[in-house]
Protein backbone atom coordinates (compact mmCIF):
# COMPACT_ATOMS: atom_id res chain seq x y z
CA UNK A 1 0.00 0.00 0.00
CA UNK A 2 1.02 3.37 -0.82
CA UNK A 3 -0.10 6.32 1.35
CA UNK A 4 1.22 9.87 2.30
CA UNK A 5 2.34 9.65 6.08
CA UNK A 6 0.66 12.99 6.37
CA UNK A 7 -2.54 12.32 5.25
CA UNK A 8 -2.83 9.24 7.31
CA UNK A 9 -1.70 11.63 10.41
CA UNK A 10 -4.58 13.56 9.60
CA UNK A 11 -6.81 11.30 8.81
CA UNK A 12 -6.16 9.71 12.54
CA UNK A 13 -6.33 13.12 14.05
CA UNK A 14 -9.98 13.62 12.44
CA UNK A 15 -10.94 10.46 13.84
CA UNK A 16 -9.44 11.42 17.12
CA UNK A 17 -11.72 14.22 17.35
CA UNK A 18 -14.78 12.88 16.59
CA UNK A 19 -14.25 10.48 19.53
CA UNK A 20 -14.58 7.75 16.96
CA UNK A 21 -13.09 4.67 18.94
CA UNK A 22 -13.68 2.20 16.13
CA UNK A 23 -11.82 4.41 13.60
CA UNK A 24 -9.07 4.96 16.03
CA UNK A 25 -8.66 1.50 16.74
CA UNK A 26 -8.73 0.49 13.55
CA UNK A 27 -5.88 3.30 12.81
CA UNK A 28 -3.42 0.74 15.08
CA UNK A 29 -1.67 -2.28 14.84
CA UNK A 30 -2.20 -5.12 17.31
CA UNK A 31 1.31 -4.76 18.20
CA UNK A 32 1.61 -0.93 18.71
CA UNK A 33 3.40 1.09 21.00
CA UNK A 34 2.32 4.70 22.35
CA UNK A 35 5.16 6.40 24.32
CA UNK A 36 4.29 9.93 25.73
CA UNK A 37 5.50 11.53 28.97
CA UNK A 38 2.46 12.11 30.15
CA UNK A 39 0.92 8.27 30.00
CA UNK A 40 4.20 6.65 29.91
CA UNK A 41 4.52 3.58 27.65
CA UNK A 42 1.41 1.72 26.09
CA UNK A 43 2.13 -1.77 24.73
CA UNK A 44 -0.57 -3.34 22.58
CA UNK A 45 -3.27 -1.96 20.66
CA UNK A 46 -5.97 -3.29 23.69
CA UNK A 47 -3.90 -1.06 26.52
CA UNK A 48 -3.56 2.04 24.14
CA UNK A 49 -7.51 2.15 23.76
CA UNK A 50 -8.09 1.59 27.29
CA UNK A 51 -5.81 4.44 28.02
CA UNK A 52 -7.78 6.65 24.80
CA UNK A 53 -11.29 5.86 26.43
CA UNK A 54 -10.27 6.83 29.86
CA UNK A 55 -8.47 9.81 29.35
CA UNK A 56 -11.01 11.01 26.51
CA UNK A 57 -13.90 10.22 29.90
CA UNK A 58 -11.84 12.93 31.37
CA UNK A 59 -11.62 15.28 28.99
CA UNK A 60 -14.77 14.32 26.72
CA UNK A 61 -14.90 18.21 25.50
CA UNK A 62 -11.09 17.97 23.98
CA UNK A 63 -10.40 20.42 20.67
CA UNK A 64 -6.93 19.62 19.08
CA UNK A 65 -5.42 21.35 16.13
CA UNK A 66 -2.28 21.13 14.04
CA UNK A 67 -0.13 23.61 13.51
CA UNK A 68 1.87 21.26 11.38
CA UNK A 69 1.75 17.78 9.87
CA UNK A 70 5.03 16.62 8.05
CA UNK A 71 5.85 13.34 6.01
CA UNK A 72 9.50 12.55 7.79
CA UNK A 73 10.46 9.24 6.01
CA UNK A 74 7.81 7.00 3.58
CA UNK A 75 6.50 5.79 6.89
CA UNK A 76 6.40 8.12 9.14
CA UNK A 77 5.30 11.63 10.20
CA UNK A 78 5.34 13.98 12.68
CA UNK A 79 2.54 16.41 13.64
CA UNK A 80 2.89 19.74 16.20
CA UNK A 81 -0.62 20.26 18.02
CA UNK A 82 -2.29 22.36 20.95
CA UNK A 83 -5.19 20.62 23.10
CA UNK A 84 -7.77 22.41 25.00
CA UNK A 85 -9.98 20.61 27.21
CA UNK A 86 -12.04 20.67 30.59
CA UNK A 87 -11.40 18.21 32.81
CA UNK A 88 -15.20 16.47 33.52
CA UNK A 89 -14.08 15.61 36.98
CA UNK A 90 -13.09 18.91 38.50
CA UNK A 91 -14.11 21.38 35.94
CA UNK A 92 -10.34 22.33 35.65
CA UNK A 93 -8.99 23.60 32.36
CA UNK A 94 -6.23 21.55 30.40
CA UNK A 95 -4.07 23.02 27.98
CA UNK A 96 -1.25 21.00 25.81
CA UNK A 97 0.96 21.78 23.13
CA UNK A 98 3.36 19.04 21.97
CA UNK A 99 4.59 17.29 19.16
CA UNK A 100 4.48 13.51 18.05
CA UNK A 101 6.13 11.43 15.69
CA UNK A 102 3.74 8.72 14.45
CA UNK A 103 5.12 5.30 12.56
CA UNK A 104 3.46 2.82 9.95
CA UNK A 105 3.79 -0.20 8.62
CA UNK A 106 3.44 -1.03 4.93
CA UNK A 107 -0.31 -1.04 5.69
CA UNK A 108 -0.60 2.17 7.02
CA UNK A 109 -1.48 1.14 10.93
CA UNK A 110 0.20 2.90 13.24
CA UNK A 111 3.09 0.35 14.69
CA UNK A 112 4.28 3.30 17.16
CA UNK A 113 3.27 6.74 18.73
CA UNK A 114 6.04 9.29 20.31
CA UNK A 115 4.56 11.92 21.87
CA UNK A 116 6.76 14.98 23.61
CA UNK A 117 4.65 17.27 25.87
CA UNK A 118 6.39 20.93 25.58
CA UNK A 119 5.07 21.18 29.39
CA UNK A 120 4.04 18.94 31.79
CA UNK A 121 0.15 18.42 32.62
Amino acid sequence: MIFDPAERIELFHEAINRLDYEAIENFFAENATYVSNGVGSLAGRDAIMEAFRGYFDKYPDQTASNSLVETLTPLSGRAVWSVRATNSKTGQPLIREGEETITFDEDGRVVRVDVTDYQEF
